[in-house]
């Protein structure tokens, strides 16, 4: 069977990172793409990462080709310094929701597959069907301006609160759908960035993505490598300024943090720009259009401790504010 879910920026990522060798943990583990070409480029090992327990059972066919070199692993990389079990010579995470996610109707994440509202990834949180019929509209509409930069965030949010119960995603685009003009010929989805900031909320993705960071930061070995493949703005932007936040030496600050003490950087970066798609891969994946990559490379300093706020993390204002 075809693998149902193409790695986005696989190929830059192995050129970025070789010589591959040693540990690597995939924190997403999904499908297996990056796992499978860390362990064909040379990885001695890899963990495979992932809250969704169902992506394990897809790997059944597969996984016994490679024996003890993949070890999977139920859980979040926000946890994958403990996960781990030992220290890592890389870590690989690809942000967002894939498309064996959004290609399964019963998971409640597209809004072009009828099916429940969900959205969940994995684990014992709420839904989405919940948390839109349970929550102020005030709440929802600073998700969907905060979390999707949706700037009819309040007409939508006051026609989610009037359509309630919602229980189904093809009810939420349509109420969606109404409160925004019809797309012309190349546009998104008018629901596009509304769903995208329900998943975001349903699964606490950015939090889950600084405490991430963090993790990696403490799992992965002197000389070790991170590797981020992000695919909007939000995500990127606290990707990069982590990484520009933990190679500095500190001491000039800016306006999202005071000036610091000079500490050691804990992470060298090996490129000054994200890599994108090749045309080659522009061709045969659309996807890929948006997707970023940063790479960088862990020092011997000790691991310190992370200010969401000085990474511009998009925090929810008010009562039931995340």
């Amino acid at each position: 069977m075809a693998d149902p879910h193409i790695p986005v920026l696989l190929n830059p990522l192995l050129r970025a990172v070789a010589p591959v060798g040693g540990v690597w943990l995939d924190g997403t583990f999904g499908a297996g793409g990056y796992a499978r070409g860390l362990l064909a480029a040379g990885a001695d090992k890899v963990i495979g990462v992932d809250r969704d327990p169902s992506v394990f059972k897809m790997a059944d066919a597969w996984r016994g080709e490679y024996g003890d070199r993949l070890k999977l692993v139920e859980g979040t990389f926000s946890d994958m310094d403990l996960l781990a079990g030992e220290k890592l010579d890389g870590v690989v995470l690809d942000l967002g929701v894939s498309s064996m996610q959004l290609d399964q109707a019963d998971r409640g994440f597209s809004f072009m597959r009828d099916g429940p509202l969900d959205m969940r990834m994995g684990g014992d949180v709420p839904s989405a069907a919940d948390l839109l019929n349970e929550a102020d509209e005030t709440v929802i509409a600073n998700v969907l301006y905060h979390y999707g930069e949706e700037r009819a965030s309040r007409r939508i949010a006051k026609a989610i609160v009037a359509a309630r119960p919602l229980t189904r995603t093809a009810q939420l685009a349509e109420v969606v759908a109404s409160c925004l003009p019809r797309p012309k010929f190349g546009q998104s989805h008018p629901a596009t960035r509304s769903f995208q900031a329900i998943r975001i909320w349903v699964n606490d993705e950015f939090g889950q993505l600084v405490a991430g960071l963090s993790a990696a930061e403490r799992a992965l070995k002197p000389g070790g490598q991170l590797a981020v493949v992000s695919f909007h703005s939000l995500e990127d932007r606290i990707v990069k300024r982590f990484m520009q936040a933990r190679s500095d030496a500190g001491g000039a600050g800016n306006r999202y943090a005071p000036v610091t003490e000079l500490v050691t950087p804990a992470f060298k970066m090996p490129f000054r720009r994200a890599i994108g798609p090749d045309p080659d891969e522009l061709d045969v994946n659309p996807r890929s259009r948006s997707a970023l990559l940063r790479v960088g490379i862990r020092t011997e300093a000790p691991a310190g401790e992370v200010n969401a706020k000085s990474l511009a993390m998009p925090r929810l204002p008010g009562k039931g504010s995340a």
